[in-house]
């Protein structure tokens, strides 16, 4: 008697599709840091970008030139990770990463760096609307009107990047809990089928 074969379950549990808001909020975390490290990366190239002459001239050197160049990449990249929370390889690793390409990722290794970020971000920038209150004899009447505006958006980023964090941890946490407790398909069929009885011939049970 041909025995039956039980489905093959899919090891890796598929979460729901993310809000719509969320997938916005991550999209626009990436274009929060844009106007400043687009600032930043003017006077790498040697522009005073507000500052007064004598302002800008230690902004003039190598050193800090490849600081604001390295933190400019840094913050867009972070940003920029934030997609991750939205998208497949942020539960799935990427295939074309070598050793854990294509292994599911654990929710809490994408949550806990996440809302730390989130908190670390949110206080960092808790101050910057007050930019216009303090003294900035460096820098030009223009140039401080300038820098507080394109800084303004930053605060955003902590608050939308706790949100999407939320987001993320319910739609994983609540998949990876139902895909565990979903009973296997092979059990299920030999639970719900009486388990029949051979018997020689010539003897009754």
């Amino acid at each position: 008697m041909e025995r039956m074969r039980p489905q093959e379950e899919n090891p890796t549990a598929t979460s729901a599709p993310p809000p719509r808001w969320a997938v916005r909020a991550a999209q626009l975390i990436t274009l929060l840091a844009l106007p400043t490290g687009l600032w930043r990366l003017a006077m790498v190239c040697g522009f005073p970008s507000g500052y007064t002459e004598a302002g800008f001239v230690p902004f003039d050197t190598l050193g800090s030139k490849l600081w604001m160049l390295t933190l400019s990449v840094a913050c867009e990249l972070l940003a920029l990770l934030s997609l991750g929370l939205v998208r497949p390889w942020g539960e799935t690793v990427p295939r074309w990463i070598p050793v854990i390409g294509g292994r599911p990722v654990r929710p809490l290794a994408a949550v806990v760096p996440a809302a730390a970020g989130a908190i670390a971000l949110t206080a960092l920038w808790a101050a910057m609307p007050l930019w216009w209150t303090y003294p900035h004899p460096d820098m030009t009447r223009a140039g401080r009107l300038l820098v507080g505006v394109i800084y303004q958006p930053l605060v955003l980023w902590g608050p939308l990047l706790g949100a999407v964090t939320v987001s993320y941890y319910r739609r994983t946490h609540g998949s990876r809990t139902a895909h565990t407790n979903t009973p296997c398909p092979a059990n299920a069929a030999t639970a719900s089928e009486p388990m029949a009885t051979v018997v020689a011939p010539g003897h009754s049970p």
